[in-house]
């Protein structure tokens, strides 16, 4: 059986779209297909494997900023579906690859097209897209969403430097997570589901000095200048793709305190695209209602300033949008289940799923705010998402058949 081998030679990006700044320094990107009937021989390699319709892969995107969470609400995510999320065995130990029973994880950091040196050389971040390989995201993706295993490459985080590629075989979920996931169209097309991480300027300040400070000994001047330095490049290329995402957690600082800017307490909005095929938003109450509540009694514990949830219609970027808002933080995990009865469409297999989940992650950054409530139902719900395609898709051949 013929096996095409798709590998890149340069080291740069080529991107159609959106529009991208001018690139000096941009050369044009190589792709060589082959044909052979042996096994290929190359670290470079390419594997065929057949796939019924509806075991192709389905592909799921998460983009934020670094040092927004993304890694926290992987594990969430993994966890939806069982079995630990783990590096590929044997491979790279700096890899940036998870892999469970049913998912992979794949960062995006991995198609930079200039290693760390060569960003300071040229004097870009990571953010501009002339410093990450879009040509070779999009045929990588693809070719795992049909069904064929890749040589992706991998980019060290620790060296700054390029490492060479591991084997990722076509997995059911492949969750493709970093800074630039919606930005090429040509990516977008190939998602059925998006999410974006919005964390606003606050709340991304204190995060980062909780990490790069207690975390990596970072000074508090160093992370100012390199949140200002990156300001430009997120403005232009990151923020923007969170109009193309299906559902947004954006985190932002509390309202029930006046004047706050601790960031300890969190005001956090899941905002859910109306419309999206295999996708019903989650509600309060009443669906399509215009509700504020506030579940603080004998039922919910909760300390000052207490919990307000709200929940409506908006639009957002020309869309149609339900809201689901948490302002403040819960004192007891366990009561969750109080206010996981007054929530509908939760896409949960039984009751209490949503509670369980996050007992078993409370260590994890967010379990006691919108955070990790918002991640959890979000992951809830690309697992019934899943579902739902495969039996599609399952499906089609016999009513194809009843035509």
């Amino acid at each position: 059986m013929a096996v095409s081998t798709i590998y890149a030679l340069s080291s740069t990006s080529s991107i159609s779209t959106p529009p991208k700044p001018h690139s000096p320094f941009s050369q044009k990107h190589i792709l060589l297909f082959t044909t052979t009937t042996k096994k290929p021989l190359s670290s470079r390699r390419s594997a065929l494997i057949s796939c019924s319709a509806e075991d192709k892969t389905v592909v799921i995107s998460l983009a934020a900023d670094s040092g927004c969470g993304k890694s926290t609400f992987m594990r969430r995510l993994t966890s939806v579906f069982g079995g630990a999320a783990e590096p590929p065995r044997g491979g790279n130990p700096d890899s940036n690859t998870l892999i469970s029973d049913t998912t992979t994880v794949i960062c995006l950091d991995d198609y930079h097209s200039l290693d760390r040196t060569g960003r300071k050389e040229k004097g870009v971040t990571a953010l501009d897209p002339r410093a990450n390989d879009f040509d070779l995201m999009y045929e990588q993706v693809k070719a795992l969403k049909d069904g064929s295993a890749v040589d992706k490459p991998i980019y060290n985080h620790v060296s700054g430097l390029l490492d060479p590629p591991e084997l990722i075989k076509p997995p059911k979920i492949l969750v493709i997570e970093g800074l630039h996931p919606m930005y090429d169209e040509r990516v977008r097309d190939l998602l059925d589901f998006s999410i974006y991480l919005d964390i606003s300027n606050e709340v991304k300040f204190a995060w980062k000095i909780q990490r790069d400070m207690a975390e990596r000994g970072h000074s508090l001047e160093s992370i100012k200048a390199s949140i200002e330095a990156r300001k430009p490049d997120f403005d232009a290329y990151i923020d923007p793709q969170k109009q193309f995402a299906d559902a947004v957690i954006e985190v932002l600082p509390t309202q029930l305190i006046p004047d706050d800017n601790e960031g300890k307490v969190l005001r956090v909005r899941l905002i859910m695209k109306e419309g999206v095929k295999f996708f019903n938003p989650v509600y309060l109450f009443d669906e399509g209602s215009t509700i504020s509540w506030i579940p603080c009694g004998r039922k919910l514990t909760c300390s000052y300033p207490g919990i307000k949830f709200s929940y409506g219609p908006d639009t957002y970027y020309g869309h149609e949008v339900s809201v689901l808002e948490m302002d403040g933080q819960f004192d007891r995990l366990d009561e969750l289940i109080y206010v996981e009865s007054h929530l509908s469409n939760l896409s949960t297999k039984f009751y209490g799923e949503v509670t369980q989940q996050m007992l078993k992650h409370s260590d994890f950054p967010g379990s006691n705010n919108g955070t990790g409530l918002f991640q959890t139902i979000v992951g809830l719900k690309i697992r019934d998402l899943f579902e739902q395609i495969v039996a599609s898709r399952a499906a089609a051949p016999l009513e194809a058949a009843k035509v």
